[in-house]
């Protein structure tokens, strides 16, 4: 039965009496986290949080909210984050790097003699709470900001990314490795749970890596003939493959013949586990019968492990093609000047690899939520002129500017905006480089949702904070 955790909002007192015997410039915050703190000491800005576990207790009627373990204090939660994002710490780092810092423990809420939660309580917590509630928390950030006048957005600037999924480089042949591997292993944790003691799923690993051997030496020849011997090995792997999904299924069937009384829901969820690696392994082999057949591949698997990540070819010279996600980046701003610094709206993203035009209904949607009218807006040259402007006409913007394809009149804005556009290219590799953007360490497509919320919240509050100082 999973554990009621009753929600804590608000940090206790940070102060102890450890703190009054430290000096005076130890208990000041540096000058970038004394501004960071009073943004976020804002209590409007928490909301977002309450609104996800109140529709917690609509959806199944737990009293997440009055009764259970108490969680970590929330404005705790969203502090260490923030950290997290703009230090590119892992969880681990994180905890043992604010564990050990007098400031980031006084910027955390977090009293001297205060215990930090375990890596895996923040780990899970970023899980529960989802990329939706992230993207509210930069709405209400926004909100705030357009409220109090400190920021009026204009224009703004829109450019779709790739954001790589944590894989390696996987051929057809090297995903049947694997899955032959992955497969053995989990046949034989079910097996020792139903009391098995005959491994049910032969591990066909040795006999795996006999075929890559011989591809990588054939490769070399670099021959016509090479090729077509490369695709009959490759052909092979698969049909070792096969086995091994037969001989999973028949012990997931098995399992769950023997699932009854104690330990039964254990044995019936690692054959759940099984079979859902199964149904991957099966699209492996599909697809490399496919490719033999010389059959066109869609929504191509390239990782057993993360099986939302897609093969992504975007014209780069360097990386002609990335296995990830798309994400459109909008930045709105307060002016188009050579510099000019914005706020990030949530992300609008789909699976594969869609379409800029695809994407920018989402972008507008969000614009359109959070009420901002913009003058001017710049696009690079992969938006079509036509479900553009269409998708633009509700926001009613003075200019569209759509590099190469639709540029105004006069020379002397089309340069402007040209100048503009371009420096969205160097606000998304800022996002990769100094928040973690490039690439997700959250599998599958809602962890990378999540990976990016909290991405883009780090470098807005990041930005406010520059303002305020």
């Amino acid at each position: 039965m999973r554990e009621v955790c009753m929600l804590t909002l608000v940090a206790p007192q940070p102060e102890s009496l450890w703190d009054e015997s430290l000096p005076v410039e130890v208990k000041e915050l540096p000058e970038d986290l004394a501004a960071l703190d009073v943004l976020l000491a804002d209590p409007e800005l928490l909301w977002p949080l309450v609104e996800r576990w109140q529709r917690e207790v609509r959806e199944t009627g737990r009293l997440v909210l009055t009764e259970g373990r108490p969680t970590i204090a929330l404005e705790s939660y969203v502090r260490l984050m923030v950290l997290k994002q703009r230090y590119r710490w892992g969880y681990r780092t994180l905890v043992a790097e604010v564990s050990d810092s007098i400031h980031l423990r006084r910027f955390c809420r977090i009293s001297l003699s205060e215990r930090l939660p375990d890596e895996s309580t923040v780990r899970k917590l970023t899980r529960r709470i989802g990329a939706e509630t992230v993207a509210e928390l930069t709405r209400a950030l926004i909100v705030k900001a357009t409220r109090e006048k400190r920021f009026r957005p204009r224009a703004v600037r829109i450019d779709s990314t790739v954001i790589e999924a944590d894989v390696k480089y996987r051929t057809d042949a090297g995903l049947a490795s694997s899955g032959v591997r992955v497969l053995a292993r989990e046949g034989r944790k079910l097996a020792r749970l139903i009391g098995e003691k005959k491994a049910r799923v032969r591990d066909r690993s040795r006999a795996m890596g006999h075929k890559l051997r011989t591809i990588t030496r054939t490769i070399r020849r670099r021959s016509g003939e090479a090729k077509q011997e490369v695709l009959k090995l490759t052909g092979e792997t698969g049909e070792l493959l096969k086995r091994s999904i037969r001989e999973a299924r028949q012990l997931a069937q098995l399992a769950r013949r023997k699932a009854r009384g104690r330990g039964a829901k254990a044995k019936l969820k690692a054959a759940t586990a099984l079979e859902e690696m199964a149904d991957r392994c099966e699209k492996v082999a599909r697809q490399i019968k496919q490719r033999v057949a010389g059959e066109p591949i869609k929504d191509r698997i390239v990782s057993l492990h993360d099986p939302d990540a897609r093969p992504i070819r975007k014209g780069k010279l360097g990386k002609k093609t990335e296995f990830g996600f798309v994400s459109q980046v909008a930045e709105v701003t307060e002016n188009t000047k050579p510099g000019a610094r914005g706020l990030i709206l949530p992300a609008s993203t789909e699976l594969g690899n869609p379409a800029e035009e695809t994407l920018l209904p989402g972008t507008v949607a969000e614009l359109d939520r959070l009420g901002i009218k913009i003058r001017e807006v710049a696009v690079d040259g992969g938006f079509k002129p036509g479900p553009t402007n269409t998708a633009l006409a509700d926001l009613q913007p003075k200019t569209v500017f759509i590099a190469g394809r639709q540029e105004p009149a006069s020379k002397r804005t089309t340069r402007r905006l040209r100048r503009y556009r371009t420096g969205e290219e160097g606000r998304i590799s800022h996002l990769k480089r100094r928040y973690g953007l490039d690439r997700s360490r959250l599998k599958g497509d809602k962890g990378r949702q999540i990976w990016t919320e909290w991405a883009i919240l780090a470098y807005n509050t990041d930005t406010l904070a520059v303002r305020e100082r």
